[in-house]
């Protein structure tokens, strides 16, 4: 087996915080919320196990406020009302030692109409993407510049809930398509006033959104307090994100001396699309135009310890765990102490329990494996 010494050297982020290893638990939705939308005790059971051994656990994603909600089993972090919920939720993550993160979001044109009273908004009125089980006759609707500007207010405020329910950091979600995303992208953005036009003018809102998250945690952090950024690096549609975006996206970020960027990738090794050097990984070349100023999270098909190590080798700082970890909730532990043969590597219909998955999440994998015949998840 290849050296794992570099996934388990401590780490001190610009903040301050301090992390014990380079492993983080990916934000994993599991659709498994209370009918309130509070943080249900089957997933604080899967989160607090899955925690345990990562130096930092990214929360499943959390919506800002009610026009925001992105699908069904979604906890909220919307009012004041879900700090019990959140405080539960980030002690669950810390009790294993590792440091908690709340992930936040608006789901833009991807929120399902009947839980946003039909009221899907998003940069311009453009539909999204059509997909399996989500109808291609969503009605969209742009917001105005005083929505936007209370939507950015809205990311502050749930911020400081964050702080106040002892998370330590918050991650802005301007990955897979959701509304930060649809304001970055060329596709989706089609406004001519100050929020739209240009790739400078696009970036307004999510830069304004890392001002206002900053603002408030200087005003209400008392001690080091993460702020991260995802993004998804490119688009498949007409107009869609190219490498050359995402290299101007990075460019900006950069600036805004983040503790950590985290790019959202189905494939670390995957190489680009459309611009940049399409002979590369994406992970490679995104790390390069970070330089050292920024930390960086890598992710995607990550099983073995091999391919954890491969991430660093990339230029990535971190390596974000997701299918593995829901697989073989003790990777860290197993690898850690010399036992990366005993990493489960096959999931079956009797496995619920021992895993420790909620119901939701656990129908969501035996449909999928019913109806493709696999027990295999790394397939």
């Amino acid at each position: 087996m290849s050296d794992v010494s570099p996934l388990f050297e401590p780490y001190t982020f610009r903040s301050g915080v301090q992390v014990s290893n380079r492993l983080v638990l990916a934000p994993m939705t599991t659709w498994s919320a209370d009918p309130d939308d509070s943080v249900s005790l089957a997933e604080l059971d899967y989160v607090a196990r899955r925690s345990t051994g990562v130096g930092l656990g990214l929360t499943a994603v959390a919506y800002v406020t009610t026009g925001g909600k992105g699908f069904h089993g979604q906890f909220g972090a919307e009012h004041d009302g879900r700090l019990e919920s959140l405080r539960s939720l980030a002690h669950a993550i810390k009790g294993g030692g590792a440091r908690a993160v709340l992930q936040i979001f608006h789901a833009g044109h991807q929120a399902p109409p009947e839980l946003v009273n039909h009221d899907v908004t998003s940069a311009s009125d453009v539909p999204p993407p059509s997909r399996p089980g989500r109808p291609n006759d969503v009605q969209v609707r742009a917001l105005t510049s005083k929505e936007v500007e209370s939507i950015v207010l809205d990311f502050g405020q749930a911020t400081r809930r964050a702080i106040e329910a002892g998370f330590d950091g918050v991650e802005i979600h301007g990955a897979n398509g959701y509304l930060i995303q649809q304001f970055v992208s060329g596709h989706s953005n089609r406004r001519t006033d100050d929020w739209g036009g240009s790739l400078e003018r696009r970036l307004r809102f999510p830069l304004a959104i890392i001002d206002e998250v900053k603002r408030v945690v200087a005003h209400h952090a008392q001690g080091p307090f993460l702020v991260g950024y995802r993004f998804s690096p490119e688009e498949p549609h007409e107009q869609g994100l190219t490498m050359h975006d995402t290299f101007g996206l990075i460019d900006a970020l950069r600036d805004k001396e983040l503790d950590y960027v985290h790019v959202s990738l189905m494939e670390y090794a995957g190489n680009p699309r459309r611009g940049g050097d399409e002979d590369r990984s994406r992970l490679e070349q995104i790390a390069e135009r970070l330089s050292a100023r920024t930390p960086l999270i890598g992710v995607g098909n990550v099983w073995t310890p091999e391919d954890a190590v491969r991430v660093l080798d990339l230029g990535a700082t971190f390596v974000a765990l997701g299918r593995a970890l829901l697989l073989e909730p003790e990777w860290v532990q197993k690898v850690q102490s010399g036992r990366s043969n005993e990493l489960r590597s096959t999931l079956s219909i009797h496995d619920r329990e021992a895993l420790t998955l909620p119901q939701p999440l656990w129908q969501m994998l035996t449909d999928f494996m019913v109806k493709d015949r696999l027990t295999d998840a790394a397939d």
